[in-house]
């Protein structure tokens, strides 16, 4: 396990050339699970900062400080900008999954949560 606090600024590569570094990340406030990686692609691609999911890198070189991600930079280029002003929608998220070809992780999580659920079933009381 390693510190949010020692990622920051790792480089993200993508599988054609630096995409950016971690600037920040987003935390969902119910689960506390880190649900995406903000990304500064201002040494390419001034201003735009995006979003990576953390189940979306393919590898990480803690000696290089590094996170490979299976996309390129014209599928960054292309994706759905970040700003923190603007609230994180499941529109939004929708949209992100969807052009980066990611299953969305909320699914899997209901999914989970419907088989951890017990059947409802009525009580028999005896009378």
């Amino acid at each position: 396990m390693r510190s949010a606090n020692e990622v920051r600024g790792y480089h993200i590569q993508g599988n054609d050339e630096a995409i950016g570094h971690v600037e920040d990340f987003i935390v969902d406030d119910e689960t506390w699970a880190i649900r995406y990686l903000v990304v500064d692609t201002s040494n390419w691609w001034l201003g735009k900062r995006v979003l990576i999911a953390p189940h979306w890198a393919t590898a990480v070189s803690w000696e290089q400080k590094n996170v490979c991600v299976g996309l390129n930079r014209e599928r960054i280029k292309n994706g759905p900008e970040w700003s923190a002003r603007t609230a994180i929608s499941r529109d939004y998220e929708t949209r992100l999954h969807e052009h980066y070809g990611r299953p969305a992780y909320w699914i899997d999580e209901e999914r989970r949560a419907r088989v951890a659920q017990p059947e409802s079933r009525p009580v028999w009381t005896g009378n």
